[in-house]
């Protein structure tokens, strides 16, 4: 921008675009770093009770008996880890949102924690059926009460299924949006409050579709698997973040499916 004023020519700083722009965008990585920060300090030390002494804050885990409070309880737990686990991954398009909010003065820093809010809301509706499919699978036996598969052959099923759903072309389409977020949001651009949350629950839906199958491994290897929920946080941001010609999808996907047949033929080598 320029204006005259007495025969010279005033330049605006650029300062004056860039310093709101990054402001915005500190203020929801500070939010975003704050819930990350708050759901896997519940969830750690819950997870190294959960194989250590089993007298801390894991010692609710323990009920056998399943009634509304314990499944609330459950619940309360998945949601938390798909906080600390699924957020992270979808930093780099939260702060693009705010970045393309900050322009539009209508409620920016809002629109940005709406965005972020429909974001969750699709893993806490996936939070409710794990929590439903746990207290169905411990009802039939099927789950330990480490919460993990109690024998080889639904585990193995559980690693075949992941294996091979990395592979379809559905599981290719949800995280080719999930890798560009510039081009997404170009497309399905919503204004508003009520656009920035429509917004979210799209991008959430998507990220869901990608990523459902990797999050029910956690029924083969331990709910409260600490190195499990791990490795799959770091999976899920290298899919999504490592270049495309990388294959992570196409690798983890080969590795998943050679874990589930050898488990099979393991238990069966066993009976």
């Amino acid at each position: 921008m320029a204006a005259t004023r007495e025969g010279t020519v005033v330049t605006a700083a650029p300062d004056a675009v860039v310093r709101p722009i990054r402001a915005q965008q500190l203020a929801v990585a500070a939010a975003l770093a704050l819930a990350v920060a708050a759901a896997w300090a519940w969830l750690l030390p819950m997870a190294l009770d959960m194989y250590g002494a089993m007298d801390g804050p894991a010692a609710w885990m323990m009920q056998t008996h399943w009634d509304w409070p314990y499944a609330a309880a459950i619940f309360a737990m998945w949601a938390a880890m798909m906080v600390g686990m699924m957020l992270p991954s979808a930093v780099p398009v939260l702060l693009l949102h705010a970045r393309l909010t900050c322009a539009d003065p209508a409620a920016p820093l809002m629109r940005s924690h709406v965005f972020a809010a429909g974001y969750l809301l699709v893993w806490t509706g996936f939070s409710m059926a794990a929590t439903a499919l746990q207290w169905g699978l411990s009802a039939a036996g099927l789950l330990s009460p480490m919460m993990a598969a109690s024998a080889p052959l639904p585990a193995a099923l559980l690693l075949l299924a992941a294996g091979t759903f990395q592979v379809t072309p559905l599981k290719q389409r949800c995280l080719s949006r999930c890798r560009s977020p510039l081009a997404w949001l170009r497309v399905h651009w919503k204004p508003g409050v009520e656009g920035a949350l429509r917004l979210g629950l799209r991008h959430g839906v998507y990220c869901l579709g990608c990523c459902w199958a990797l999050m029910l491994l956690l029924f083969a290897g331990g709910v409260m698997s600490l190195p499990l929920i791990a490795g799959l946080t770091i999976l899920v941001l290298a899919e999504k973040l490592a270049p495309a010609v990388l294959r992570v999808d196409r690798w983890t996907g080969g590795l998943l499916i050679a874990a589930g047949l050898w488990v099979l033929l393991a238990s069966g080598a066993q009976m």
